[in-house]
């Protein structure tokens, strides 16, 4: 069993200390939802850019990334560098739907443009698939922790989960923003901490490091292949297999989902005091994100490198499959680093985790308090009854979180990093297409856009269940045999795209009010 040394332990213990302290001093200041969901929209952009920077690195980012690069190459790399194309797209066209009226949810949008239904919809989907992302997240923490203390997986679920739940059940949002601040410092001073240790350890140094993931292809955008050799994906288009094209796509699409449909982004854009500040936060968080990233994937293939020239039995187990190869990372800190060291990159990579976990919980309460509480189930209450429910279904997500963390603990998978991609396209429900029938359209109606979600779901639905093994086999490989599934996210947004559209122009459309809903009738506002 390894054992954190005291030193560890006390690094550890004043980060916690302080995210605990952190909350209780925002706690004082919630007395309103405007204040639990957007901190008073008082944010100059560069607190909410680096915000949304620390909610986008999670622990998907720190342990994952360096695994998936570990144990193949570069090829879901392809996928971030897609990121700058879409925050343009939703900065310059997309952004001012969501600054109008002092909206506190995305899916007010959806009211306005189709019906209380569609906004129904759209946020039950975001409420479901947040709630496995997080579960992803934590299973990771979880995984961490166990490895490096050998507490027993329910404890080391329930130490993270229940300090993040604290500050953010009691502080809200402004707990969450404020945190996320320093989290980020963190967990870019754990990340530079394990590279500069991998090269300053290895014979040959930076040049040793290079050439041998260079004549092994670690590089390359591809995947293992049949002989064990990395080979790159071919350019073109294709449904049945992964190419250069096809994955940029699947990018450009995820990335919209996130900057247009998620509601832990969009909170950002309305808490910041202007759209040019909103605008600002998006990009710091671009030219944040991209290069970090990168750097993540780095370090695993510098892992890769180090246990190639000192070789060891669980890393090779990782490479070969028989191990989970998030452990990888772990194995790397507790192994390597010296007393306090090890410390501050436990810290770092708990920091990764609890900004993202912080902020999905509380986007998970505002929709569910804004969209369903409060605009449909419990109308009409003190402001104060909706922030003590908010505070409940803060609570409720972390048990939920919890609970599928340890579910992912005990089930078989492939690289993390490969199977949130698979879910990101699976859980997207069409909500993209969603948004861009309404953006980009004025003839279609709420009739419409329920049979082009209608279809969204039968697609997607389908989809799941080959993903999970619930179809026969010999369905499954034939499916497999013809369409990746990294696509579903393309063609359910495209299905909902299309079928609403088709719909509004065989039935005659109902009447609506599309000012202000639409690019073609939208007016420019004194902020703009």
């Amino acid at each position: 069993m390894i054992s954190l040394r005291f030193l560890d332990l006390l690094v550890i213990g004043l980060y916690f200390a302080a995210m605990l302290v952190v909350g209780w001093l925002f706690s004082r200041r919630v007395k309103t939802t405007e204040g639990y969901f957007v901190g008073n929209r008082c944010y100059p952009g560069w607190v909410a850019g680096v915000s949304l920077f620390g909610a986008q690195i999670s622990s998907i980012t720190f342990v994952a990334y360096p695994a998936d690069a570990f144990k193949t190459a570069w090829l879901r790399f392809l996928i971030c560098l897609t990121l700058p194309v879409s925050v343009f797209i939703a900065a310059r066209f997309l952004l001012p739907f969501f600054r109008r009226g002092n909206v506190t949810s995305l899916f007010e949008y959806l009211e306005a443009r189709f019906g209380p239904k569609t906004r129904v919809y759209g946020a039950s989907v975001f409420l479901l698939s947040q709630c496995i992302r997080i579960s992803m997240i934590q299973y990771l923490v979880a995984l961490l922790m166990h490895t490096l203390t050998g507490w027993s997986v329910p404890v080391c679920l329930l130490l993270g989960g229940a300090v993040t739940a604290y500050y953010t059940i009691v502080g809200g949002f402004e707990a969450v923003i404020w945190t996320d601040v320093v989290q980020s410092v963190i967990l870019t001073a754990g990340g530079l901490l394990i590279l500069a240790t991998i090269i300053w350890k290895l014979p040959g140094g930076i040049g040793q490091f290079f050439s041998t993931a260079t004549a092994d292809g670690k590089f390359l955008f591809g995947e293992p292949g049949s002989d064990g050799r990395i080979h790159g994906i071919p350019w073109g288009f294709s449904l049945a297999r992964k190419t250069v094209v096809m994955l940029l796509a699947v990018g450009v699409i995820q990335w919209l989902n996130d900057y247009v449909t998620n509601q832990e982004v969009v909170q950002r854009y309305c808490a910041a005091k202007s759209a040019r500040d909103a605008s600002r936060a998006m990009w710091i968080c671009c030219w944040s994100c991209l290069p970090t990233w990168g750097y993540f994937m780095l370090v695993g293939t510098g892992l890769y490198v180090f246990y190639k020239v000192f070789p060891d039995a669980s890393a090779a187990e990782m490479l070969a499959g028989s191990r989970k190869a998030e452990g990888i990372v772990p194995l790397f800190v507790v192994t390597q680093l010296g007393p306090g060291f090890t410390g501050l990159v436990v810290a770092a990579v708990l920091a990764a985790a609890m900004s993202s976990m912080s902020s999905a919980m509380n986007s998970i309460s505002s929709v569910a308090i804004t969209d369903l509480y409060k605009r449909h189930l419990v109308p009409g209450r003190p402001d104060a009854h909706y922030v003590r429910a908010a505070k409940i279904i803060t609570l409720a997500s972390s048990l939920i979180m919890i609970g599928g963390a340890w579910w992912l603990f005990r089930a078989e998978t492939m690289t993390l990093q490969h199977l949130w991609t698979e879910f990101q396209s699976i859980l997207a429900g069409g909500l993209l297409g969603l948004f861009l029938l309404g953006f980009l359209t004025t003839r279609v109606d709420g009739r419409a856009v329920g049979i082009g979600i209608a279809c969204a779901v039968v697609f997607s639905s389908g989809m799941s269940l080959v993903a999970l093994g619930f179809l026969p086999a010999n369905w499954i490989q034939a499916i497999d045999a013809r369409f990746d599934s990294y696509y579903t996210g393309i063609f359910g947004n495209l299905l909902t795209f299309a079928v609403g559209y088709i719909a509004a122009l065989l039935f005659s459309p109902g009447s609506r009010d599309v000012s202000n809903l639409t690019l073609w009738t939208r007016k420019a506002t004194a902020e703009e």
